[in-house]
């Protein structure tokens, strides 16, 4: 029989067997709001099935499995043959199928499909998000095989399939295909227009021959990649097929794969180029222009990634808070962790709210939501990313000495924090773009100003904040080095006109006095203490 100091009391249960999509209200709510209302029943339904499978213990456990046993290489088999395979374990190869099986890679060309797989690619990163990294790359392909009808009428029908095929094989005899994507070298980094892979022309139309090496290519074990070379007209994008159409493999050395910080289930790997069959995407020299598509649509997927480890944040600190007793009462009702608490909320809100409108603008296609974009997806992508390592750590705090240990969960989501802010552009990168934007099309900021200007008149602070931000983009001298607080700015201002028109009024009042007001501390759990923080932490209590 157990000694009584065996009992164990006073700990929270698990946060499982819950619907995570249902469970967040912030982001039914942005669904609501901005899937048309034909496509609303059909759409919830799906999102809340997945949700209730991200939620269940099973596919959480896999989460688990797939992080604990990274992918390892496979450069020879067992006669001495160069295979350059990866292994993953069957966990990681359970949570991408159910990805693609939901959709995460089928966004273009159907109704409301931006809005949805946001909505899913959130609940989804929820689970483990080192599997987001090949259905983003596929997802995000489209685009740019667009420039070219032919590859686009190819290759789209197989990314865009909800059909799991990881089989090595030509893409043809394929029910689906994923895609990746390699741009970075080593001596040029984000600087891609300092890439040296060579392309030499073959006989044939549009194919070449790629020479040379990508520094960080992530999923290694996709169908086929988007890559930069120089080509004779310059810099050039290019499709380069895995396996050929006659069954032979291409050449694709997998050198070795990086031993990351996070994102541990996903394989990302320097590999090398020798005589490597691709086909051109759009015209030599344009490489930049032809791959921007697929980029802008990977940083927005950072946005998303990003929002959804947030919520996973909160919703594990609230969890534990709401089980959890000290000092005579539930931490929850303690005011001064329900401060802590309510600011990770609004943080995660914002996040959340500002994604899924990006989303929104992705489905309208009109002009001005293009234009939109041009902005608002660099800024988002900037401050977004940058908010979700503070949050994961804070959030973390939270559980006390159990959020410092592994079998919480909460570590894994501290190392994968940072990723998304180094992904598809580090800070200055995304900070630069949006200067970039500023200075070449005017219609962009016209497009930000209308979208932030339909809050005005509703809140202070609010307009205090766009004021001040129209007197620093008054005067773009010098703005280099002040880029980062500008673009800081207008992602909070545009959060904050979100939650202005759409969030319930105590997080929108609390956003603005914290954010916007400079009524908050640097620290999380420091907003004013006038504020209905109770409302603002049970909006973020999952319900399991």
């Amino acid at each position: 029989m157990a000694g009584s100091t065996h009992t164990v009391t006073n700990q929270a249960p698990p946060l499982v067997q819950y619907d995570v999509f249902e469970a967040d209200r912030a982001l039914v709510a942005a669904v609501e709001r901005h899937l048309a209302p034909d496509l609303l029943a059909e759409g919830r339904s799906a999102l809340s099935g997945l949700g209730r499978t991200a939620g269940s213990a099973q596919v959480q456990e896999w989460g688990v499995q797939a992080n604990e046993q990274p992918p390892r290489l496979r450069t020879h088999d067992r006669y001495g043959h160069r295979v350059d395979e990866v292994d993953f374990h069957p966990a990681w190869h359970r949570l991408l199928g159910k990805g693609v099986g939901a959709g995460l890679t089928a966004a273009w060309g159907r109704p409301g499909g931006h809005v949805r797989r946001a909505a899913a690619f959130l609940v989804w990163t929820q689970v483990e998000a080192g599997n987001g990294c090949p259905l983003s790359m596929t997802h995000a392909a489209v685009p740019a095989l667009r420039t070219d009808p032919a590859l686009a009428a190819e290759w789209e029908p197989r990314l865009t399939s909800t059909i799991y095929d990881r089989a090595l094989r030509p893409a043809h005899q394929k029910s689906g295909a994923l895609f990746g994507m390699g741009m970075t070298e080593k001596q040029g980094g984000s600087d891609v227009r300092a890439n040296t892979t060579s392309a030499r022309p073959l006989a044939e139309d549009g194919t070449y021959e790629l020479t040379g090496h990508k520094w960080f290519c992530s999923a290694p074990m996709s169908d086929a990649f988007l890559v930069l070379a120089q080509a004779p007209g310059g810099l050039t994008c290019f499709l380069l097929p895995r396996v050929l159409e006659d069954g032979t493999r291409n050449v694709f050395r997998i050198q070795r794969l990086k031993d990351k910080l996070g994102n541990r289930s996903n394989a990302s790997a320097e590999v090398e180029f020798d005589g490597t069959w691709a086909r051109r995407v759009g015209d030599e020299g344009a490489g930049v222009r032809t791959i921007i598509g697929m980029v802008a649509a990977t940083r927005l997927d950072c946005v998303l990634g990003s929002a959804g480890l947030m919520r996973q944040a909160v919703a594990q600190a609230v969890h534990h808070c709401t089980h959890r007793e000290a000092f005579g009462g539930r931490l929850v009702d303690k005011p001064l962790m329900r401060n802590v608490l309510a600011d990770l909320a609004l943080e995660s809100e914002a996040a959340t709210t500002l994604a899924m409108r990006l989303a929104a603008a992705y489905d309208d296609g009109g002009e001005q939501e293009r234009a939109l974009l041009r902005i608002a997806v660099p800024a988002a992508k900037y401050w977004v990313t940058k908010r979700c390592a503070p949050v994961a750590v804070e959030a973390a705090e939270c559980l006390g000495g159990n959020g410092y240990v592994e079998e919480s969960g909460m570590p894994r989501l501290v190392r994968e924090s940072p990723l998304n802010s180094i992904w598809e552009g580090a800070g200055n990168v995304q900070a630069l773009d949006v200067l970039r934007a500023l200075r070449r099309e005017p219609g962009a900021l016209d497009a930000y100003l209308r979208e932030v200007g339909q809050a005005r008149g509703a809140d202070h602070r609010l307009d205090g904040a766009i004021k001040n931000l129209l007197t620093e983009l008054a005067d773009l001298d010098g703005v280099e080095a002040r880029a980062r607080r500008l673009v800081e700015r207008l992602a909070l201002v545009l959060q904050g006109s979100l939650l202005v028109r759409f969030a319930p009024p105590e997080v929108a009042d609390a956003f603005c006095a914290a954010r916007l007001g400079g009524d908050g501390g640097a620290a999380f759990g420091t907003l004013p203490h006038t504020l209905d923080l109770a409302s603002v932490v049970e909006r973020a209590r999952p319900v399991s």
